[in-house]
């Protein structure tokens, strides 16, 4: 539905997390039947979650052991990882440093070295000889090349990962990807993002996209709603992408999985993913705070008043965990950090839904008020909720 926003002037309304809640079915279902696999063009995943591209997250060893568990981590083929041999030393002094000093210490060790092709094809390898699936990122500029040595090393997914990525696209500055051309040459599946509408998430179905990443924004190291003004709240976005590709299997029998990306830092956040119709998600936040992380397990955020300082005041925050606990459980706080493969099997059974697909039909209402109604008591003994 749209409004009038000024004289002649229309705006389409939107919807985020925070915004919507799910409606529990008239059957349910025990959590322990529910499945949660999902696919990715030809390949299947026993849990629908992605860790995000980003050098905090993933490394070699958190790859491999986000794959033991069912999931899947991409590999950043721009970043540190393939640009130096040891890579631990400068995470410990990223880590280390304020968030000031951090931002211009990450400048210089990406313009000290070049992303080399060796280290391309060697992370790759390292990965796969763990048994497990590989999937690696690089941004558009990059991927023509990258992608030919990670695909010969071996990696079994290849994501295309830009701001905001169109099927078309225009420059005075020379030749441009073409997203079609990569499809065919690389040989195996390919992933572009980031989406947010649904008529180019259509247009980039046609060029034989395994999946698309939707997301414009919502991450918490994504800048461009700040910074650019750019951004569909998660819930619209995800649903009119998912439309698209319903719309797009009719037509042609080919099925897109759409990939929520970002904005999601609770179970409750990614089982709303799914009602809005996504088959998977990214998540980056969290698993950035995993004691597996690369990132060392910390980062810095903002205060919350139970650390007793001015609003505003940037701090060191800690783990949420080991990364099974994230995933799996046992969780050990109940603020929705952990146990999120548990949460959306518990979810899918209070609504009814026996496995992914059946989840996306889940009746979704809009309600403003939900982390709010009837939490007084937990902000009061600061649990759940209450904590924020």
């Amino acid at each position: 539905m749209a409004f009038f926003i000024g004289r002649d002037r229309e705006a389409r309304r939107a919807y985020g997390f925070d915004e919507v809640a799910l409606v529990p079915g008239t059957v349910t279902v025990n959590p322990e039947d529910a499945d949660v696999s999902t696919r990715l063009g030809p390949i299947k995943l026993q849990i629908p979650i992605l860790a995000s591209a980003m050098d905090g997250v993933v490394d070699v060893d958190f790859a491999v052991a986000m794959g033991q568990m069912g999931g899947l981590a991409v590999l950043n083929l721009d970043g540190i990882q393939t640009r130096y041999e040891k890579t631990k030393p400068l995470f410990k002094k990223i880590a280390d440093a304020t968030p000031e000093v951090a931002t211009k210490l990450v400048q210089e060790i990406y313009s000290k070295e070049p992303v080399k092709d060796k280290l391309v094809a060697q992370r790759v390898k390292e990965i796969k000889s763990k048994g497990v699936l590989c999937a690696v990122s690089s941004i558009p500029q990059n991927a023509e090349r990258v992608g030919k040595i990670a695909a010969d090393a071996g990696a079994d997914l290849f994501v295309v990962q830009g701001t905001v990525t169109t099927a078309r696209f225009k420059s005075s500055k020379g030749p441009v990807v073409d997203m079609s051309k990569l499809c065919d040459k690389l040989k195996i599946p390919v992933i572009i993002g980031n989406v947010v509408t649904y008529a180019a998430a259509l247009e980039l179905m046609e060029t034989g996209v395994a999946a698309l990443l939707v997301g414009v924004g919502p991450g918490a190291a994504c800048t461009s709603r700040g910074v650019l003004g750019l951004g569909v709240p998660q819930v619209t976005a995800t649903v009119d992408c998912a439309a698209a590709r319903d719309f797009y299997f009719k037509k042609t029998g080919r099925y897109v999985s759409i990939i929520t990306d970002g904005g999601m830092s609770t179970g409750g956040d990614v089982c709303k993913a799914f009602a809005s119709g996504a088959d998977a998600v990214m998540v980056g936040s969290v698993f950035a705070r995993a004691e597996e992380a690369p990132g060392l397990g910390f980062h810095w955020g903002m205060a919350t008043p139970h650390h007793n300082l001015p609003r505003g005041t940037r701090v060191k925050v800690g783990t949420v965990g080991t990364l099974k606990q994230i995933l799996h459980g046992p969780a050990s706080l109940d603020d929705g950090t952990q146990n999120i493969v548990g949460a959306i099997r518990t979810c899918m059974g209070a609504v009814g839904a026996t496995n992914i697909k059946e989840f996306q039909l889940t009746e979704i209402i809009i309600a403003p008020e939900i982390k709010h109604e009837g939490k007084l008591f937990q902000q009061a003994q600061r649990v759940g909720m209450g904590k924020k």
